[in-house]
């Protein structure tokens, strides 16, 4: 389909004049040529609103009707937002990056909870004194309860937003080496379904695990690098024979096991591995030759990486494409750590940055709200 609307585009743009300033003027004139560039202005914005972000900017400049039209039709994702859960009070920030802004709002209801995951807008809470398990949505306000469980050195994951049929709620905890208990949740259910599973490979589960949900899939990346896969339909669990992504230089230093991070992206799995003196390494899982390759580009893709939960977004305007973000803000809030892929450095000009420094359950990515109005 991609490929069909690059020759379309093409098609269109290959009828354009290609005099000097002439391909740059809108269309007018009774020149064959011209008659033919001007297409029915209905038929120009179905096919531009078709395009991606990349090839909507390239369309724009094939003309003034063109350019016109393809800003009409633009749509740019949003980034997410760093939001910072106090340790002491119930102010929490939230940091947009793509304009350094910071935002704050009162929120009481998070007040003796810690934070797990979030997805869609929705956070997964826990409240270690009743053993409450909860969604909150920070921006509506609202709550939807789940049974009790405790999480001891675990973490936490969900597919979808909890007002989703398809939300499902999984937590693995570390037995043995050769036994893991899987425990999963839906909204609505009166207790957590839990079960013990074998590994067939040595699987070390604890707190610095990642999870993604990917194609109807629960992803788990080990400690050492090994990846765990769940199926909630058909409830299984396998350790993939997937050798572990290869480890940057110097990896292995203090607090090594907090610079990784794990997000996926329209089926594609990522791993970003850092630490304070050198510059992070990507790979994405090739899931038919089962290895882990190393990638010198993202593509215009954006990666939002924090402890508990990272995120992915194609599409973002600006210097922000083919970046990695990080859950670290610098200069009093003003200046998110950034790495560009594109200029091979970090945002701002690399320090040594520990991520022993960094409380794991500080900060997290959010979706943006819709509505900004409770926060002006």
């Amino acid at each position: 389909m991609a490929g069909r609307k690059r020759r379309k585009m093409k098609l269109l743009a290959a009828t354009a004049p290609n005099n000097g300033g002439a391909s740059t003027e809108q269309c007018e004139g009774s020149d064959e040529q011209n008659s033919l560039f001007c297409v029915p202005m209905e038929i120009l914005e179905l096919i531009l609103s078709r395009l991606n972000l990349r090839e909507n900017i390239r369309a724009s400049a094939v003309c003034k009707q063109w350019l016109a039209v393809s800003v009409s039709v633009r749509v740019a994702n949003k980034p997410p937002w760093l939001m910072f859960f106090p340790k002491f009070g119930d102010l929490v920030e939230f940091y947009d990056p793509s304009v350094r802004q910071t935002y704050s709002v009162e929120l009481p209801e998070l007040r003796g909870s810690r934070l797990c995951y979030a997805k869609d807008g929705w956070l997964l809470l826990y409240k270690p004194r009743t053993l409450r398990v909860l969604f909150f949505n920070p921006y509506t306000k609202n709550v939807i309860n789940l049974p009790r469980l405790e999480l001891t050195y675990q973490i936490v994951a969900f597919s979808a937003a909890p007002t989703s049929p398809n939300c499902i709620v999984f937590t693995v905890k570390h037995i043995s080496p050769t036994l893991v208990a899987i425990s999963t949740c839906q909204p609505g259910a009166t207790e957590w379904t839990t079960a013990n599973y074998q590994n067939r490979l040595p699987f070390v589960s604890s707190i610095w695990n990642k999870l993604v949900f990917c194609n109807g899939l629960f992803y788990c990346l080990s400690l050492t690098g090994w990846l765990g896969v769940y199926n909630p339909e058909e409830r299984t669990w396998l350790v993939r024979v997937v050798p572990p992504p290869r480890c940057p230089e110097n990896f292995f230093v203090k607090n090594w096991w907090k610079g990784k991070f794990m997000a996926e992206h329209n089926g594609d799995i990522y791993v970003i591995y850092t630490c304070s003196t050198a510059n992070p390494v990507i790979y994405k899982l090739d899931q038919i030759n089962k290895i882990w390759v190393e990638m010198q580009t993202l593509g215009g893709l954006t990666l939002f990486a924090s402890f508990l939960s990272s995120q992915a977004r194609i599409d973002v305007l600006g210097v922000m494409r083919n970046s990695i973000y990080f859950s670290k803000v610098r200069f009093y809030g003003r200046r998110c750590i950034s790495y560009s892929l594109d200029h091979d450095r970090y945002y701002p000009r690399k320090q040594c940055y520990d991520w022993g420094e960094q409380d794991p359950f500080e900060s997290i990515w959010i979706d943006p709200p819709q509505d900004l109005s409770a926060f002006v």
